[in-house]
């Protein structure tokens, strides 16, 4: 299985300080994000707390993702068995390059050129559509959002809204200028109308449905007992893509994976309260194999590892493979809220995001994403199952510091390092360290200050008050005062 840090597709964006930086400067951004942000808060909150057992539902949830997770195998060979008993068939895929081989050459035996999709993350963390593309096989976006970002050219920026950055004169902008490109255009009179909007969206998408002979879709959850797979949705996209194709492919995550279908009942109740702050999602979609003359009559379930057995074997880490995707832990996030997505330059933003990617990718490959946090906590307290985000995040932080110390250069915080060890060790060293800091303190202090300190060592008093170190040291001021005496 897979352990590489090559094997999720990372988007190049810059490191995380540099695009936060760009995207606070950004006052449209910063304002769709809080009202979307906060509506989708309140809304929680106020369906969580109708239930009396809401804690104990959460610690259910963790309890079952935590045991699932330590006999991981045996519940995929179990899923594996249950699938192909109902008539599907199952693939590994230890990477995304195999996984997108897998897909794109079901696609081709079928001998279409076009597919319709459920919106997946798992497909958007191979890259999926690109992969596809090159091979001349044409991928449309059945989610809203997901179809708003592709006609825009654009990139997800959130698990659940994932055209959470645009603004609804922005989307009807989009759709007027790229709907005829894909299939059927945009009317001439679009407003920025949610409704007229929604319609627009409905009349582009129903020619592809109608016509699509293979699907593709990710999945919320699997019973391994039954070889049933669940995905839920808000728009009925997903039932139209789940019903109308000949073939279904599924691409999913391994750690998707429930030991028996009576787990849903707990995920069930926390998914939608957590992630829309509804009572139950509009659609709710399970399949089993295949059934003669209903639905599709092929499927194909493609277990994703992907760096997942990698982040397995960390046993304070691996826990965030527990995520449900309900996108609780970026709506109460104040950092992802004043940046966004795109500012973690992964299909995965926010605080899971921010423990997650540098996992499945390598910790050297992300290590700015560590640091994208406050440590406030308050992704723990939403998290539906119990993921301590925090305690992860300062987990990742020692990894990064590691993986920096061990490289073939040595960074010039190791060189300080060092060279404070060396001058610690020696009254004498630590003495004529104390005068030349003293001295260059006078000179360099405004009101008792350092303002800029030189060379690399600027990027400490860039970001923080440094105190001027005192003219006389502690040391000096005891043999004086002994002196006296």
């Amino acid at each position: 299985m897979s352990t590489g840090a090559d094997n999720v597709v990372w988007l190049g964006s810059p490191a995380f300080p540099q695009a936060a930086k760009d995207a606070v400067a950004d006052t449209r951004l910063r304002a769709n994000l809080r009202k979307a942000t906060g509506t989708i808060r309140e809304k929680r909150l106020a369906v969580s707390g109708e239930l009396d057992d809401w804690e104990e539902l959460r610690t259910a949830a963790a309890a079952i993702k935590d045991a699932t997770l330590r006999h991981l195998d045996t519940h995929l060979l179990s899923l594996e068995e249950s699938v192909t008993a109902a008539g599907g068939t199952v693939h590994w895929a230890a990477d995304a390059a195999e996984a997108n081989r897998i897909v794109t050459q079901l696609v081709q035996a079928t001998g279409e050129t076009e597919v319709v999709k459920v919106k997946s993350m798992a497909t958007q963390e191979i890259g999926l559509n690109e992969a596809l593309e090159t091979a001349g096989i044409r991928a449309y976006e059945t989610d809203l959002a997901e179809l708003i970002v592709q006609l825009g050219n654009d990139r997800p920026s959130h698990i659940l809204v994932p055209a959470i950055h645009k603004g609804r004169a922005e989307i009807r902008d989009v759709f007027r200028d790229a709907m005829g490109k894909w299939g059927r255009p945009a009317p001439d009179d679009l407003t920025d109308d949610p409704r007229d909007l929604a319609e627009a969206a409905r009349l582009h998408l129903r020619e592809k449905f109608l016509r699509a002979k293979v699907a593709v879709s990710g999945a919320n959850f699997a019973a391994a007992d039954t070889g049933t797979v669940a995905v839920v949705e808000s728009e009925g996209n997903g039932r139209m893509c789940l019903t109308l194709p000949d073939t279904l492919i599924t691409v999913m995550g391994i750690e998707k994976v429930l030991p028996a279908f009576k787990d849903l009942e707990v995920f069930l109740q926390l998914l939608p309260r957590s992630s829309t702050g509804e009572r139950m999602n509009p659609y709710t979609s399970m399949w089993t194999g295949v059934t003669e003359g209903d639905g599709p009559q092929n499927f194909h379930l493609i277990l994703l590892d992907n760096g997942r057995t990698a982040t397995l074997r960390d046993t304070v880490g691996r826990q965030a493979l527990g995520c449900i995707r309900c996108s609780a832990c970026l709506n109460v996030c104040p950092v992802y809220e004043r940046t966004g997505g795109h500012a973690y330059g992964s299909v995965y933003p926010g605080p899971i995001g921010a423990v997650l990617t540098p996992q499945l990718v390598g910790v050297e490959q992300a290590a700015s994403l560590p640091y994208a946090s406050t440590l406030c906590g308050a992704c723990y307290d939403a998290c539906p199952v119990k993921i301590d985000i925090p305690t992860v995040l300062v987990h990742l932080r020692a990894q990064a510091v590691d993986a920096k110390r061990k490289g073939p250069v040595p960074t010039p915080e190791a060189l300080v390092m060092k060279a404070a060890a060396a001058t610690l060790v020696s009254p004498r060293r630590l003495g004529l360290a104390q005068r030349v800091a003293g001295f260059g303190g006078r000179v360099l202090a405004r009101r008792g200050v350092l303002r800029r300190l030189p060379g690399p060592l600027h990027r400490w008093s860039d970001t923080r008050d440094t105190p001027a170190p005192p003219r006389e040291t502690f040391r000096v001021w005891w043999h004086r005062e002994r002196r006296s005496e």
